[in-house]
Formats: C-alpha cells, sequence, structure tokens
C-alpha cells in the first residue's frame, strides 16, 4: 500500500494536464473547522512527494462525518492544504504554497471510487491535475481506511 500511496502522491505533485473529475475547489474552506496540521520531513517516506507543511479543513458534512465515526454524508468536503515547511530562527513556518488536495463525497458521481472524488489542484491557478486514472490510485491507497470511511485523518479530543 506504501507504494500506492507514493504513487497517487508522485501524480499528484506532478502538476500535468488532466481530465476535470469533477471535483470543484473549494472556495471556502479556510473558513472550515481546522481538523489539524503537521508537517513532514525529509527522511518521511513520502518526503519527496509531499514534503512540507500540511494543514487540513473539513466543512460542516465532513466535520459530522468525522464525529459520526467515518460515516461522511454527500456533500463532505476535505481539503488538504499543502505549503513548503521552512526552518527559521528555531521554527518551521509555511513556504510557498504548494497544492490544494482535495476528497469530496459524491455516492452517485464518484460510484467507482466508493462515493469519493479526488483532486488536487495548483493554489495560484486553481487549475485541476489529476485524472480519472490518478484519482483511483488515491482511491486505492485510501481503501484500507475503508471502516473509517476512507479517510486518514482523525479528530482530536
Amino acid at each position: 500500500m506504501k507504494r500506492t500511496l507514493l504513487a497517487c502522491l508522485l501524480l499528484t505533485a506532478a502538476w500535468g494536464a488532466a481530465a476535470d473529475s469533477h471535483v470543484a475547489f473549494p472556495t471556502t474552506y479556510r473558513g472550515d473547522f481546522h481538523v489539524k496540521s503537521m508537517v513532514i520531513q525529509q527522511g518521511h517516506p513520502l518526503f519527496e512527494a509531499v514534503g512540507g507543511m500540511h494543514h487540513l479543513y473539513a466543512n460542516k458534512k465532513a466535520l459530522a462525518g468525522y464525529k459520526a465515526g467515518g460515516k461522511f454524508a454527500d456533500g463532505a468536503v476535505i481539503t488538504f492544504d499543502l505549503f513548503e515547511a521552512v526552518a527559521q530562527d528555531n521554527a518551521i513556518a509555511e513556504g510557498a504554497h504548494k497544492a490544494v488536495l482535495v476528497m469530496a463525497r459524491d455516492s452517485r458521481k464518484f460510484k467507482a471510487t466508493d462515493g469519493w472524488g479526488y483532486q488536487v489542484f495548483d493554489p495560484k491557478t486553481r487549475k485541476a491535475s489529476l485524472d480519472a486514472k490518478a484519482a483511483a490510485e488515491c482511491h486505492a491507497c485510501h481503501l484500507q481506511q475503508k471502516d473509517k470511511g476512507f479517510v486518514f485523518s482523525a479528530l482530536r479530543d
């Protein structure tokens, strides 16, 4: 599974032109509930693909899904905001904005991926970069979290 995740993340980092997977850019995600932040540093197996500072946001329906133990309703959107991590003055701060990754729940539209659509956007142009094959590879990794609604993150107390 780590190879599949790495393949998915490498594809998302590639920024190549891709067909629209019908996942919309979440224009108001920074007003959504902040789930968590983390920094992937050099030495982590995913550093080359998604190294940096991550902030995860959940809209109201996604927040309800987290609280329901992974039962996400249609309309749930989880946004993964990725920045370079810059070490300065004994602190780690946000650097350049690298990508906006999105999981959107629509059980009819995304039947092939168990109701989840996946997309990666350039943060400046908001241009989507995943095609259907790459989105399916993302979902192949998320399958290991089937019992948690296909989501890796969780709410903290």
